[in-house]
């Protein structure tokens, strides 16, 4: 999994808490603790699959367009981090003659689909909207 995807949903959960308000990638960037630039990357994407608006010039910025409580996590995991769990690398050669060193990168591999697929089951559970209840239960937590 990378970044991507925990700045997608802070920036969605974000702009699900201030639904009236549009916000600058400066302050999205303030929130989530990144760089602008990174923010502005990401919501790129985010417009393209019609998640957010943006408006540019003075005044403008990001707005949900999206419905926060149809918005799921595997929805933004599968637009920002979609085959980020198998490792670029794995171990072994097909070419090998070892029963193990040939077989383990095709077995490894099937494992970390099969995890992705149960994590894209769990992750359709949980909506934007979701995921700001998690955050105000966790602020009224810590009162």
């Amino acid at each position: 999994m990378n970044s991507e995807f925990t700045i997608a949903v802070h920036s969605l959960v974000l702009l699900a808490y201030k639904p009236d308000h549009m916000a600058t990638s400066e302050e999205i960037a303030r929130n989530v603790c990144t760089h602008p630039a990174r923010v502005r990357k990401v919501m790129s994407s985010l417009r393209k699959s019609g998640y957010v608006e943006a408006k540019e010039g003075t005044g403008g910025g990001f707005m949900l367009s999206s419905r926060p409580e149809e918005v799921t996590l595997a929805d933004l995991y599968m637009e920002t981090s979609y085959g980020s769990i198998k490792p670029t690398w794995c171990s072994g050669d097909d070419s090998q003659e070892c029963m193990v060193a040939g077989n383990m990168a095709a077995v490894m591999g099937a494992v970390f689909s099969e995890a992705e697929a149960h994590l894209i089951d769990y992750l359709r559970q949980i909506t934007v909207s979701g995921m700001l209840e998690r955050v105000r239960a966790a602020q009224a937590e810590k009162r």
